[in-house]
């Protein structure tokens, strides 16, 4: 509905009521409801998976049109990622917000700082996803609440045109809601467990859900060792939990992304159940390091496969995990993709130890061979060194191609003293064009770094901390922080503003008229930033 038309509708049920109802003003009303669009978790999933499918739509005819997110701990700084594209780019079109199982970890659990091993609670998951939504419809609040003192001064002043204008901004305002994806981890138990916690994640807002195909209780960081994958069955019912539950919540363009960290992990926890060969659980069992035995060799305890008509042992540690052999890797995590998509995943993840495009390219090409629209959403993870990735890169790029190499130590890339040569600068060029080059030539659809603001609060609070306790005081702050966000036109500068103040004030004359107390008044110290 428009603005005028929720002001009609309201107006007529006002007058409905006899005279009991006018004290209420009807384009007060109408105000808080164009400031409070979505009324649940659910309107929210169910609308911004429209918005994925119709993103994945698009990508599918122009790869250039790839999505982009950030990872976020907290709803303010979601929100301010939010703020800020709107401000610099007009539109948050094609891009999301990532929730970061590891950042929960670190950062919001009651036990404290804890190591990406899925010990946090997993309440806490579906509790954060509700509160980045809170802080996204405040946003919606806060700019639409600006607009409507605009829309009164307009008034005031007998501006017709400019009045127009802002009713028309009202109509067309592009909410800071967009698509969460939110990661389940290994889904914290079975499959039951991650149908449960997936309700919940849903029932919050989120519309795309990130699974892993780890074993939940032995679940590491994606570029952590240790790693141990579980077989394709029992991945594919959670792939089915997690469709479940957004059926039964009515949420049916919900979004699944299935992770494969098969690259990285060398170890399973249990044999698939395999009934003839070649089946899925065959193939999973085919990858395992296995010596071949003679039926006298057995010893107390062995597992062992028959296979072609060999006895087989695979090899077992002490940890009672099988390992896979080496360099089966890239094969595993092909099979796993291709599995996903044919039972229900939408997107893939695969987790790698480095960004490089071939590499990614190499694999997705396979998959791409068997569903030709296979996508991917890409950790371009801070865990990467990624200057001296893309030196070394470069480095072999020049060398394969005879190109002098002899002025750099390619172990040692990294170094300051490479800042300011060629390759450095080629190399800043791969990393500045790695989106755009993975969305064409490696089918990532969505670009996504896990942990950043994790580490932006980490570097500009070192910054703070460095000045404002040295030698330059007070100025520190000032130089740092203040005048950067006066300059740069920062919101949160008036942060009385940005945490509702000004919205407060309206509810009150709403509720109070001539009689609100408001806190706005010429003594507020925020208009020094008008």
């Amino acid at each position: 509905m428009s603005y005028q038309d929720h002001i009609i509708e309201m107006s007529q049920l006002v007058k409905s009521k006899g005279g009991a109802w006018d004290g209420i003003d009807a384009e007060a009303v109408a105000r808080m409801r164009l400031q409070n669009r979505f009324k649940t978790g659910l309107e929210i999933a169910r609308y911004t998976a429209d918005i994925m499918r119709k993103d994945m739509a698009a990508y599918d005819a122009d790869p250039a049109d790839y999505t982009q997110s950030l990872g976020c701990w907290h709803g303010f700084i979601a929100q301010q990622q939010m703020i800020a594209i709107k401000k610099h780019f007009g539109t948050t079109e094609r891009k999301y917000i990532y929730l970061s199982g590891w950042m929960i970890a670190a950062l919001r659990s009651e036990f404290g700082p804890l190591p990406d091993q899925s010990m946090h609670e997993k309440t806490s998951v579906p509790a954060l996803i509700e509160e980045i939504y809170t802080f996204l419809k405040q946003a919606d609040a806060r700019e639409l609440g600006l607009l409507f003192r605009d829309l009164d001064a307009a008034r005031a002043a007998g501006d017709a045109a400019r009045e127009e204008a802002l009713t028309d901004a009202i109509d067309n305002f592009q909410t800071h809601v967009v698509p969460i994806i939110a990661d389940i981890d290994a889904g914290f138990g079975n499959a039951e467990a991650t149908y449960l916690l997936a309700k919940k994640m849903i029932e919050a807002g989120a519309c795309a859900i990130q699974i892993e195909n780890q074993v939940s209780d032995e679940k590491q960081c994606g570029h952590q060792d240790g790693k141990v994958t579980v077989p394709h069955e029992d991945f594919i019912q959670k792939l089915r939990a997690v469709r479940y539950a957004f059926l039964e919540l009515g949420v049916d363009n919900g979004i699944i992304v299935s992770r494969t960290d098969s690259l990285g992990a060398g170890l399973t926890k249990q044999i698939a159940y395999s009934k003839a060969p070649g089946d899925l659980g065959d193939k999973y069992n085919s990858f395992l390091d296995c010596e071949e035995i003679a039926a006298a060799e057995l010893k107390n305890g062995d597992v062992v496969m028959e296979r072609g008509g060999k006895l087989l042992r695979p090899k077992r540690l002490a940890s009672n995990l099988f390992q896979f052999r080496p360099g089966t890797g890239e094969d595993r995590c092909v099979l796993d993709s291709i599995t996903s998509l044919q039972n229900g995943a939408d997107l893939l993840w695969i987790e790698t130890e480095k960004p490089h495009v071939e590499q990614i390219a190499g694999m997705m090409d396979r998959i791409r061979e068997v569903v030709p629209n296979a996508k991917l959403a890409y950790n371009n993870s801070p865990s990467f060194n990624w200057t001296l990735s893309f030196r070394q890169q470069v480095y072999d790029a020049w060398a394969k191609a005879g190109k002098e190499v002899a002025a750099y130590d390619r172990e040692k890339l990294m170094s300051v003293d490479y800042d300011t040569t060629d390759l450095a600068a080629e190399a800043d060029e791969r990393i500045r064009n790695f989106q755009a080059d993975g969305a064409k030539r490696a089918g990532i659809f969505h670009h996504l770094i896990t942990l950043p603001t994790y580490h932006t609060a980490a570097l500009s609070t070192d910054n703070l901390a460095r000045d404002y306790f040295g030698a330059q005081g007070m100025l520190g702050y000032v130089l740092g922080v203040q005048r950067q966000e006066i300059r740069q036109g920062i919101a949160c500068v008036k942060h009385q503003n940005m945490s509702g103040s000004d919205v407060g004030d309206d509810h009150k004359e709403y509720f109070a008229g001539e009689a609100a107390l408001k806190a706005g008044g010429v003594h507020n110290t925020m208009n020094q930033f008008a």
